[in-house]
């Protein structure tokens, strides 16, 4: 199997915040390319707890999409994730008017998905 057009596919099976270089040694403390889904990252976390990776950022456009709402957020430590949030918490002006805002975004460890480490078919034994 070849994972890399897997990465270049996955726009056919939804949003996926891709972090690879500097942004996934500053934000995960390792090198390589990773992978963690919108719906995997929290929007001002309550806690951040063993496992727990936190970031800083600001909101720079709000998605509409019915019963969700897409936030795309530029961190400071470089990249820009999209973090998926149900429309549980109040009305849609309420969401929109979060552009501008600086938040914190939060995920747990095991919802990082490592591409660096699927071999390709040549690479297999």
């Amino acid at each position: 199997r070849d994972w890399s057009s897997d990465v270049c596919s996955s726009d056919l099976v939804g949003t996926s915040n891709l972090l690879d270089g500097a942004a996934a040694q500053a934000l995960l403390g390792r090198t390589g390319s990773f992978s963690i889904r919108p719906e995997k990252i929290h929007l001002d976390p309550e806690v951040a707890g063993p496992g727990q990776r936190t970031a800083r950022g600001t909101v720079s456009d709000v998605v509409y999409l019915g019963s969700v709402n897409h936030y795309l957020v530029a961190l400071e430590a470089g990249p820009t994730v999209t973090v998926l949030r149900q429309n549980l918490h109040g009305p849609t002006d309420q969401a929109m008017a979060r552009r501008g805002e600086t938040v914190t975004v939060g995920w747990a460890d095991e919802h990082v998905i490592d591409l660096s480490d699927h071999p390709t078919e040549k690479e297999k034994p």
